[in-house]
């Protein structure tokens, strides 16, 4: 048990009869999803849209380099707005975790605001209502910033989460050793939170990079905006619209993998005593 992870933790290991039951599920769920593509690309193929003159322009170089643009503008964009939600989201939290009462129900009201108000609508508030004030932002801003502000109530909540889960043996501890109340959150409860919710941090930001599919919204040069563009230039939805899922889907892969990866490096045994050595 010293090497398990936190999902370890909190979800049971399945028995034999488990297993198996899963096992079988899965196969049938595998079947019948390979009956329903095969069904679908049979479809595609009586419709002609396997047609080569659909798919032969991805054997140019130019429309990789476009496309890799757009991807570039939408990595960039979700890094961005992924880094204001953890600022936004940890002085959120701090606010809600704080004594006074006041900060703690204006802390509460924002994050309860920003967790239920959909990211579109934020959208739109910056592309619409935000330049009538007389601030200009440029195309990236307009959709980094709204899905930042979507993205902070969340983070702010599963920090909170993860700092609730230090052991209070601990603080206990620290203060009675002479620790001063700042101190003590950030030498030794913030760490240990970070570790536990590093999992829930990654997929907040595969989030916050779906959510920046709303770019071509605010014509931000992205991933689907340049899409837009190669589907009007060679009338190719379907082929075009694949291969970007499957860009998203790989990038959402990598992430969730990283996700795994941190979060047993974070579990081992010792990892605390090395990082501070």
């Amino acid at each position: 048990m010293k090497n398990a992870t936190i999902r370890e933790f909190l979800y049971e290991a399945p028995g034999p009869k488990t297993r198996k039951r899963v096992f079988w599920l899965t196969a049938a769920a595998m079947l019948l999803l390979m009956g329903l593509l095969l069904m679908v690309v049979h479809r595609f193929y009586v419709t002609g849209q396997l047609s080569g003159r659909y798919w032969a322009f991805f054997g140019k170089a130019t429309t990789w380099r476009f496309l890799g643009q757009g991807l570039l503008v939408t990595v960039e964009a979700a890094v961005t707005g992924a880094l204001i939600s953890f600022a936004l989201g940890f002085l959120l939290m701090r606010g809600r975790l704080q004594k006074n009462l006041l900060l703690r129900w204006i802390s509460t009201g924002v994050i309860e605001f920003t967790r239920g108000v959909p990211t579109l609508l934020f959208i739109y508030f910056f592309f619409l209502v935000v330049p009538q004030t007389g601030w200009k932002l440029s195309a990236f801003w307009k959709i980094t910033l709204p899905c930042a502000i979507s993205a902070c109530g969340v983070v702010a909540e599963a920090l909170r989460g993860g700092v609730n889960a230090v052991p209070r043996g601990q603080t206990e501890a620290a203060l009675c050793l002479g620790y001063r109340e700042t101190k003590l959150f950030y030498r030794i409860v913030f760490p240990q939170a970070i570790r536990f919710v590093i999992p829930s941090l990654i997929a907040e930001l595969v989030i916050v990079l779906k959510d920046t599919t709303f770019a071509s919204i605010v014509s931000c040069a992205d991933l689907m905006q340049n899409a837009k563009v190669l589907i009007s230039n060679y009338d190719a939805l379907l082929s075009i619209y694949l291969v970007v899922a499957v860009i998203y889907i790989l990038i959402n892969f990598l992430l969730n993998r990283l996700s795994d990866r941190l979060a047993k490096r974070t579990s081992q045994p010792g990892a605390a005593e090395r990082r501070a050595a």
